[in-house]
């Protein structure tokens, strides 16, 4: 259904996102650096500067909120 919502806000579903997704979903992640850390590992391409926009566009349809530590409100 995330994937569902950002489709929604127009974003491209990109295979960095779908990455960072899994990341967020899947492992615990207390900072964006340590994500951008475990993403790095699977795609060297990915830049911290797009684990920054993703968490704030998460933020934004409201499915995140930083002061949860990344877990996503299901």
């Amino acid at each position: 259904w995330i994937l569902h919502k950002l489709k929604e806000q127009g974003c491209r579903i990109t295979k960095q996102r779908v990455l960072l997704l899994d990341i967020i979903l899947n492992e615990e992640c207390t900072s964006c650096k340590e994500i951008h850390y475990k993403a790095v590992k699977k795609d060297k391409t990915i830049g911290l500067a797009t684990v920054y926009r993703m968490i704030g566009t998460l933020e934004e349809i409201g499915v995140i909120n930083r002061s949860n530590m990344y877990k996503i409100n299901a």
